[in-house]
């Protein structure tokens, strides 16, 4: 297996002068045209060690981002984990005591539970609840390409492809534990047009990683119309331009870890297609892991050791 300790090319922004915000909850800031039109929030650091978000914040911050008509809230989401990152261990800045993103339940949200992601969330939940269009910026532990998840509602799968960045659209969980925030209910509701939209924008801290965040955001700002077009051309890169159209696949399986020793027999790092149902991807102790099906997407391959854990998603194609 191939030595998955990657460098660290980024560097995380310096995020204090955005503390106070305007909004009554610390980094987080409303920029208000006020004009008719949606909320668009765009979320970073949801996970502390995934900066790219960050930067792409920071960057729209700098720039001197407006709505020209609604609302646009910029928000640095597990600000505690983030400020903790350490270049010399990166991964250890995941989380403070909890994911963030699986406490999006409502008997969690309402409960008795006191943890560091929890309270945070429900300092957010209020804002989260006023929201039509949300991004929710990520990274990946590998070199995949870059993708977007949602649920998987045609309200969602109509905005990805709206943004069409990056070039893979997933629809659907692959069995997670606890809900995501893109599936907090106000956004997993059929009856209204709220969307969430999860993007991964490559291996953590790869350099390319901070500009496909900003160039999703931009994307993103573009789709809602809420923004001067010309900003968002002035500040997209060149190669997100003119992207071709974003393939489309749903995520119908999640492979979970019986034992300590599972192994993938090739180093995928995700978005490889298997051709043939029945091939072996992984062994799991004497137990070997197959394709279900006939073109199966590989998404987001784990290579943290440990039994009872997702290692992989299994696509198809939509």
């Amino acid at each position: 297996m191939p030595n998955h300790a990657y460098p660290v090319e980024l560097t995380a922004p310096d995020i204090e002068a955005y503390r106070q915000g305007n909004t009554g909850v610390e980094f987080v800031t409303t920029f208000d045209s006020g004009r008719p039109g949606p909320h668009v929030m765009i979320n970073a650091v949801t996970h502390g060690n995934e900066i790219c978000g960050a930067i792409a914040l920071d960057h729209l911050f700098q720039a001197g981002v407006r709505p020209l008509r609604g609302k646009l809230t910029l928000a640095f989401v597990n600000v505690e984990a983030f400020l903790s990152f350490d270049v010399n261990d990166p991964d250890a800045s995941r989380l403070v005591e909890e994911d963030f993103n699986r406490v999006w339940l409502e008997e969690r949200l309402d409960g008795d539970e006191d943890t560091v992601e929890l309270r945070r969330a429900r300092a957010l939940r209020p804002i989260f609840d006023t929201v039509d269009y949300l991004l929710d910026i990520h990274s990946l532990g590998t070199y995949s390409e870059a993708l977007t998840i949602c649920h998987g509602h045609k309200k969602e799968t109509d905005f990805a492809a709206k943004v069409n960045y990056p070039g893979y659209i997933m629809a659907g969980s692959g069995h997670v534990v606890g809900r995501r925030l893109i599936e907090y209910t106000p956004f997993n509701d059929v009856a209204n047009d709220k969307v969430a939209l999860l993007v991964e924008c490559g291996q953590h801290w790869a350099a390319s990683s901070g500009t496909i965040a900003l160039d999703t955001a931009l994307h993103f700002l573009r789709a809602t119309e809420i923004v001067d077009p010309a900003f968002i051309e002035n500040h997209m890169s060149a190669d997100a331009k003119n992207p071709d159209t974003a393939q489309m696949w749903e995520v119908v399986d999640g492979i979970w870890s019986k034992t300590d020793q599972f192994k993938f027999t090739e180093d995928y790092i995700g978005m490889e297609v298997i051709e043939k149902a029945g091939t072996v991807i992984a062994v799991d102790g004497d137990e070997e892991v197959v394709t279900p099906h006939d073109e199966c997407l590989l998404m987001m391959p784990n290579y943290k050791p440990g039994a009872n854990m997702r290692k992989l998603r299994l696509c198809k194609r939509l």
